[in-house]
């Protein structure tokens, strides 16, 4: 607030200075026309009757003298009978020809016998030559100049002051949004639930947007914690229920001497577990990765290829179950990381086989900049609660809470669609449940 003042305060002191200055300037600009006007009709006279050997005078305000070539005086009015007005070289160049003008005196401090003069050199009747000096008061000039001064400077401190003012009220009006919004930001500190700033509903300006946004961010903030508490608490669950059953396999392995086939099951048991751990570890990692972008490598991908890459290997599962897998592919070069997206396809044709019963299709194609993967099932369909939070971490629709899966699988895809720049969505068809992969491969081109 204090350097906002200091610095309208400082703009404005410029301002008024560079006014002052320019109205001095003009006065004494229109006062000094006015001067030298009277002063070369004064000289033109005094020089006329110096010519003519007339008696010299002059107006109210006026001296004269008259010098010889050597600088005496040889006449002179009473105001400068005794005082020299020219120097030596002014002497010399009035001699010469050349017009002698010079002030005497200065504005500041005050001086009464200040004067204007104009030196020309004249010949007297009897043709010697001397000098005329004709000169005039400044008295009244320099005063008004001197009552301008102090004018404009009282009237540029007062306007400063005022201005200095009107600008802290008015920084003061403008910022006690901003500092109310501080309070209110400062009080996160305390954890507070909820928490809003105090925005006007009736107004619509810079720091009104300002708040909304500030509460658009405090919204995302929040959520964003509550969805970081839910995957902690999710993740303990997941990481907690194999390393539980790992405890209890081997106190009971150790509780009594086991045969061979006993501890062989007991080992595949372990074994099970572990790599639910494992499998559970790598889904995190690899969700933490897709979240910065610089980790795609983006490369022209034929897009058959990499479907069928990714389809194929669930071609026996499908088999053993009597189910059709199916894929439809439209001929196309994608620009698009191989390495995230066909896991992502895979999860897909993954959950298909374990959460449905009937024929799996798989489709894709590329049109106008957009690649987009279609998993389609017979099946049950995704239960309505679920549809809005289907690929949030560890989500699962409470008939697969008992299969296998950690709720990641639809996570990581929605993760891979992000980090390429696209989309990802579930809905229930008239056969079953569906879900789609979009990606404008023109944005994941320019990330390579």
């Amino acid at each position: 607030m204090l350097r906002l003042v200091l610095a309208v305060a400082l703009a404005m002191s410029l301002v008024l200075g560079g006014a002052a200055c320019f109205v001095f300037w003009r006065v004494q600009h229109a006062l000094d026309d006015q001067l030298d006007a009277d002063l070369a009709t004064y000289s033109h006279d005094l020089r006329n009757d110096v010519l003519a050997g007339r008696k010299l005078g002059g107006p109210d305000g006026s001296a004269y003298q008259v010098l010889d070539t050597r600088g005496r005086i040889l006449q002179a009015s009473a105001l400068v009978r005794t005082e020299q007005l020219l120097s030596p070289s002014d002497v010399t160049s009035a001699v010469k020809g050349a017009t002698v003008r010079r002030d005497i005196g200065g504005l500041l401090p005050l001086d009464p016998h200040t004067l204007r003069l104009k030196a020309q050199r004249v010949e007297r009747p009897d043709h010697r030559p001397v000098i005329a000096v004709a000169a005039l008061r400044r008295g009244h000039r320099d005063e008004a100049l001197r009552e301008l001064l102090a004018q404009l400077s009282i009237a540029s401190g007062l306007t400063l002051l005022a201005a200095s003012y009107v600008g802290y009220r008015t920084a003061r009006a403008a910022l006690d949004p901003v500092e109310r919004y501080r309070r209110g930001a400062a009080s996160l500190a305390d954890n507070t639930s909820g928490l809003r700033l105090p925005v006007p509903v009736d107004r619509d300006d810079e720091l009104t947007r300002l708040g909304h946004t500030l509460n658009e961010m405090l919204e995302r903030l929040e959520a964003a914690g509550e969805r970081e508490r839910r995957f902690l608490a999710d993740a303990s669950h997941e990481l907690r229920t194999p390393l539980s059953l790992l405890r209890a396999e081997l106190d009971v392995a150790l509780h009594r001497p086991r045969t061979a086939p006993e501890l062989t099951d007991t080992l595949r048991s372990v074994d099970t577990e572990v790599q639910r751990l494992i499998d559970l570890t790598n889904a995190l990692l690899d969700l933490e990765q897709l979240g910065a972008t610089e980790h795609l490598r983006c490369a022209p991908t034929d897009l058959q290829r990499l479907i069928a890459s990714a389809v194929d290997p669930h071609r026996p599962a499908a088999a053993r179950d009597h189910r059709t897998l199916t894929v439809d592919v439209a001929p196309a070069t994608v620009d698009v990381d191989a390495g995230w997206i066909r896991p992502a396809i895979s999860n897909l044709v993954d959950n298909a086989l374990r959460h449905s019963d009937g024929d799996i299709h798989v489709t894709a194609a590329a049109h106008e900049g957009t690649f987009q993967v279609t998993v389609a099932d017979e099946g049950p369909g995704f239960p309505a609660p679920f549809l809005p939070k289907a690929f949030e971490r560890f989500t699962r629709a409470e008939a697969s809470r008992t299969s296998p899966g950690s709720g990641l699988g639809l996570a990581f895809v929605a993760a891979v669609a992000t980090s390429h720049g696209g989309t990802a969505y579930a809905e229930n068809t008239e056969y079953g449940a569906a879900v789609v992969l979009t990606i404008p491969v023109a944005s994941a081109a320019t990330r390579r």
